[in-house]
């Protein structure tokens, strides 16, 4: 298995676009982990106070239009 070390050392010696490239393709990935994980919590019911939070906020009348 490649050792981290490893791939610091070959990150470091890409041309400015492949790195371009590649933190784009991380940023991405991380991304698309954060949609996935928001999903789940959100179907367990662990993102349920929002809602409930924004509700009392709505009946005192305390949101206000973006």
């Amino acid at each position: 298995m490649i050792k981290i070390e490893q791939i610091k050392k070959a990150i470091k010696s890409l041309p400015d676009n492949d790195f371009i490239q590649l933190r784009k393709w991380f940023l991405d990935k991380d991304w698309e982990n954060w949609d996935k994980q928001i999903e789940v919590d959100s179907q367990a019911g662990k993102l349920d106070f929002f809602m409930k939070e924004v509700l009392e906020e709505k009946k005192e009348k305390k949101l206000r239009n973006l």
